[in-house]
């Protein structure tokens, strides 16, 4: 099991920029695929992005189309969600999570150790 803490959530306005962080501990980071998801009040908890353990593959969800940039430092145990030209839309919390695998998915089942979410509000 490996445990997970974000950070770096806040109130920005739409257009700005935010740099999520995840730190993990517990077992090896760098044997872990990681992703984000978020979870908007009165929705599922969906996918964002995803980065298998040596950083060869990332998966991003439609709706980022290019704004965001998922990134990890293994000689930290951190993962990273850099967010750019944030939308209100993109409010939500949230979330990283870990998978014990070096392989990537998007999907949430897959995952095994979750953080307890960063809050992003975006206004208009």
């Amino acid at each position: 099991q490996v445990h997970l803490v974000e950070s770096g959530g806040g109130l920005v306005q739409a257009g700005g920029s935010l740099r999520l962080s995840c730190a993990a501990s517990g077992r090896t980071f760098s044997g872990y695929a990681m992703a984000w998801f978020r979870q908007a009040p009165g929705k599922e908890r969906d996918f964002v992005a995803a980065i298998s353990s040596d950083e060869n593959t990332v998966y991003y969800a439609d709706f980022v189309e290019g704004r965001f940039t998922i990134s990890r430092d293994n000689a930290k145990n951190t993962l990273y969600l850099q967010m750019n030209s944030l939308k209100p839309e993109d409010t939500a919390v949230y979330y990283c999570a870990a998978r014990n695998s070096w392989r990537v998915t998007t999907a949430k089942r897959d995952y095994n150790d979750w953080g307890q979410g960063t809050q992003v509000t975006v206004s208009s």
